[in-house]
């Protein structure tokens, strides 16, 4: 044990031991924590984060002094381990204990306590003696208080803070008697003394506390890495005791090489051009406003700023040089990217990487991809084996080590990261009150954050996305939102959340009629002072529209839907609907010499399905190749849709080997996720910011391609004389929203939407004509009821009660705003067991992921229908190999949970997989085999299959 401890306090009260030979004393553990918490304040935090915490604590600019308020209270962090209930969890280390404090139990028999809900209520008096610090008197919201719930939830969640039980010798009790007190004063004051004997702060702000919680919850992760430890113990049994001196400069020279090696020192940035970073020509008129204009409008630091133009404008772009100049004056390390899909995700990770190591030469800058399936992202993982999650991944739960380097793939971390991209779900889980939201603050707060496609979220997670702009306001984080169809309303919103986050009161910019409408191409900066709007100048904008400018021609085709059928092999097709006739006229000049590139959009995906296989017989009729029309939705294997969206990339994107003949059936999925240009558009009806994404891919290079030569040098077909997009309407001349679509889309919208588009032929501008056309639609105004239309009025009235309610939720959801917060435990109001299980970020979002397998004549479970790739489990005694989960996960498909019943026994996991919880909720549909082929089973009085063409087929 160490020597020359100034309070002979009892080093052999541990504090880690599960995976050690040795126990791991309690008070190397708070010193290690707190020299992590040195070295994080130091190099993790951006500097707005310093300068929050600092302010926040009523420091004023003593950031030294704030930081070493931060590193003692991370110390303290597992005071409460100073307890009967803990210290007798291990049984060899309880005997070593000396019989003074064994012996004095006080009124611990019979009561169970968690260390951190230990530490909460005994921090306070472990703090007697020290400044002025006096049990009697504090509540939540003084900086003791504030303390005394960080040591609460540095397990990722806040508990009520009951303050007449602070200091009360009779509670005090339930965790030993005096002696243990006495012990818990001592490695306080030892700690006190050792990090420099900080005075405690005169405040400690909401947004501070949230800030420090993370903070602590990552110094504590980082140094219970199990290879740090038993270095550690190493130097104890070769060197000799050393004194807790000793052992603190020991922990703040090797704490930095765990910080290193966990990927989260920030790299530094050179000072490239728009062209050298990008790796583009140059910018276009949009992006030239950004760089030549922002600076003078974000000057004095960060802000709001919403970029609206049409697809294809380079909107990414944009915001990534916009992040650059916001970063710099807001004092942020980097940046994360969020997108609506997994998709969209796995994409924009693919230009993400080199656009950063282009901005960081020489160094390992961390960029992360961070959603739910990343892990399967062979281009993110590689064949990292620590990628894959398991039921503990938390290093304090006694998860066991990590190669550090892969630090960053562990659970809750990939944010973390200088800069990552990943799905909006990741980041608005911090304004849910799930386990460790503090963590996913910490990590949002030290970056600019960027909302791409902000008009593709619902009511419900808008509601979310306003509260974490405000949270990220409260912090000084500038933010930037993305979009081509985001209507006014919705960006006012967001907007005046930021403003309201950054100290502007709702009800004032109410009272004054405040309003943001955002330029249409261009850009509207709002900066967190309160400064004065800026806007783009008319002429880039109108340079941008006019580089942009075309003439889209819609036609509205009227139509009528049958519920989609999909013949089994060898059954004949029922007679086409007038919507299959329809459309097949007009893919017609497709299928003939001519040739071209179509886009087919439909609703659901059985009407994918089965439009896919009429137009693919129709072509095998003609004697045109079937491999020139391919079908992508949410129902294939993952590992065969992503195979068919690269392909299409590939193929149909800017740099692509366009192909002379290409029909791609697909469903919403095509809205975000691909990169491609057709030459025709054909879309069932949907709402008009829908329609406009999907005409965004018509065209989409044409610009481009003038400019620096077409793919193969080959023109497009000489039916296509300009953008065209063909809505299949099944509302014209009184008909009716197809019964299976359900609610896709709200009747309204669509009602409105086929009332614009009459009288059957419209030629809009774009970009001019978008903002006035997502306004028709989607805007909010008064008026709508119409007595002479009660039906239409009526599938208004359903939809803005809908909307209204979904607003509800996410209202009732969400934390608080920052300001109206009270105490800490009101970021955790609701009891959820499992965090981000349980609590969705997409409300009616209830989903399953199954796995196809198949039942051979023998009965054997293969994942191929040969029978050559058996069911892959775990050898005894041994956990399944990462690359066979990998392998089963990238077989999955997603469907809606009500396709089957609440018990699934039958189609139950092997019991091998349990240890992982992506494979243990899968449901597996064991589908069987006769002489080579696949048969379907029967779930819930529907028939499911899998077709290697169609993806998952539901009868």
């Amino acid at each position: 044990m160490s020597r020359g401890t100034i309070l002979e306090l009892e080093e052999r009260l541990w504090g880690k031991f599960k995976g050690l030979d040795e126990p791991y004393p309690l008070i190397w553990h708070m010193l290690d924590t707190a020299a992590a918490a040195e070295v994080l304040w130091s190099t993790f935090l951006s500097p707005g984060q310093r300068g929050t915490i600092t302010r926040g604590l009523g420091l004023g600019s003593d950031e030294d002094g704030a930081g070493s308020v931060v590193a003692f209270w991370a110390a303290l962090h597992d005071i409460g381990k100073i307890s009967v209930q803990f210290q007798s969890l291990a049984e060899r280390a309880w005997q070593q204990l000396p019989a003074s404090l064994r012996g004095d139990r006080g009124e611990s028999d019979g009561h169970r306590a968690g260390h951190a809900g230990a530490g909460m209520e005994s921090v306070v008096d472990a703090l007697a003696g020290l400044g002025d610090i006096r049990p009697d008197g504090v509540t939540a919201s003084l900086p003791v208080g504030r303390l005394a719930q960080i040591v609460g939830g540095h397990h990722g969640r806040y508990a009520r803070l009951e303050s007449g039980r602070l200091g009360n010798r009779h509670f005090l009790e339930v965790f030993g008697g005096s002696a243990w007190s006495q012990e818990r004063r001592r490695h306080a004051r030892e700690a006190h003394a050792l990090l420099g004997a900080p005075a405690t702060p005169p405040e400690c702000s909401v947004p501070c506390a949230v800030l420090i919680t993370g903070l602590v919850i990552l110094a504590d992760w980082l140094v219970s890495q199990e290879h740090y430890l038993r270095r550690r113990q190493g130097v104890q049994r070769t060197g000799g005791d050393l004194t807790l001196g000793e052992h603190l400069a020991y922990a703040r020279r090797h704490v930095p090489h765990l910080v290193e090696e966990a990927g989260l020192l920030p790299a530094l940035r050179a000072e490239l051009s728009f062209a050298q970073a990008l790796d583009l020509p140059g910018p276009n008129p949009l992006q030239q406003s950004v760089i030549e204009e922002l600076p003078r409008a974000a000057f004095s630091g960060p802000g709001i700023l919403v970029v609206t133009a049409a697809t294809g404008d380079g909107k990414t772009e944009t915001g990534w040089e916009a992040e650059r100049l916001l970063s710099a004056v807001g004092g942020a390390h980097g940046f994360v990217h969020l997108l609506p899909t997994t998709a969209t995700s796995d994409h924009l990770y693919t230009r993400t990487a080199p656009y950063v190591r282009r901005q960081t030469p020489g160094s390992r800058a961390s960029v992360t991809l961070t959603h739910s399936m990343a892990w399967l992202n062979a281009a993110y993982t590689g064949d990292d084996e620590a990628a894959a999650p398991r039921e503990c991944p938390v290093l304090t739960q006694g998860a066991g080590s990590q190669a550090p380097k892969r630090w960053l793939h562990g659970a809750k971390r990939a944010l973390l990261a200088q800069f990552a991209v990943g799905t909006v779900d990741q980041a608005l889980m911090a304004v849910l009150p799930v386990r460790h939201n503090a963590l996913r603050m910490l990590a949002l707060s030290g970056k600019t954050v960027i909302v791409d496609e902000a008009h593709a979220y619902d009511p419900y997670m808008q509601v979310l996305l306003g509260r974490l702009v405000n949270w990220l306001a409260a912090y000084g984080c500038s933010v930037i939102l993305l979009s081509a169809t985001l209507p006014r309303s919705v960006g006012d919103r967001l907007v005046k959340e930021y403003l309201n986050g950054a100290g502007r009161s709702l009800r004032e910019m109410k009272k004054n009629k405040a309003a943001f409408p955002v330029p249409y191409p261009g850009w509207l900066f709002a900066p967190a002072d309160g400064g004065a709007v800026t806007v783009i100048s008319e002429a880039q904008r109108g340079a941008q529209a006019a580089e942009r400018n075309c003439e889209l021609q819609v036609e509205q085709r009227r139509v009528r839907h049958c519920a989609p059928v999909i013949p089994r092999e060898g059954e004949q097709a029922p007679e086409p609907s007038l919507r299959v006739r329809v459309l097949q006229e007009v893919l017609d000049p497709v299928l003939s010499e001519a040739g071209g590139v179509a886009l087919v959009v439909c609703t659901t995906v059985n009407d994918a399905q089965a439009t896919y296989g009429r137009l693919r017989r129709r072509m095998i009729e003609r004697g045109l190749d079937p491999a020139e029309i391919t079908l992508l939705h949410a129902r294939l294997p993952a590992e065969v849709r992503e195979e068919r969206s690269g392909l299409l990339t590939a193929h149909l994107g800017r740099t692509g080997e366009r192909p002379h003949r290409q029909i791609v059936v697909a469903t919403q999925v095509i809205e975000q996720s691909l990169d491609l240009d057709a030459d025709l558009v054909v879309s069932d009806l949907a709402p008009i910011a829908q329609l406009l994404q999907r005409a965004g891919r018509c065209w989409r290079h044409e610009k481009w391609w003038r400019e620096k030569g077409r793919p193969g040098g080959r023109a497009r077909p000489g039916w296509a004389a300009g953008p065209r997009l063909v809505v299949l309407d099944p509302l014209l001349d009184g008909g009716k929203v197809p019964a299976h679509w359900g609610e896709v889309y709200p009747e309204a919208l669509l009602a409105d939407t086929s009332a614009l588009l009459a009288p059957g032929q419209v030629t809009f501008q774009v970009p001019q004509d978008v903002p006035g056309l997502v306004e028709d639609v989607h805007g909010d105004r008064d008026g709508r009821y119409d007595w002479d239309s009660p039906h239409h009025s009526g599938a208004w009235l359903d939809h803005k009660g809908k909307t209204l309610a979904m607003e509800q939720a996410g209202r009732m959801a969400a934390v608080p705003r920052p300001r109206y917060v009270r105490a800490l435990e009101e970021l955790h109001q609701y009891d959820v067991p499992d965090d981000e299980r349980v609590i969705s970020t997409r409300l009616g979002a209830d989903s399953v992921r199954v796995l196809c397998v198949y039942q051979q004549p023998s009965g054997a479970l293969t994942l191929d229908v040969d029978g050559r790739l058996p069911l892959p489990e775990a050898a005894a005694g041994a956990r399944m190999r990462i690359g066979d989960v990998r392998s089963v996960m990238r077989r999955t498909i997603p469907v809606a949970a009500d396709w089957f019943d609440a018990d699934t026994r039958d189609q139950a996991t092997p019991c091998g997989w349990s240890d992982y919880a992506a494979l243990k909720d899968l449901v597996l549909l064991r589908l069987p085999v006769a002489a080579g082929a696949v048969g379907d089973i029967t779930v819930k009085g529907r028939s499911l299959t899998l077709d290697k063409e169609l993806g998952l087929v539901r009868r």
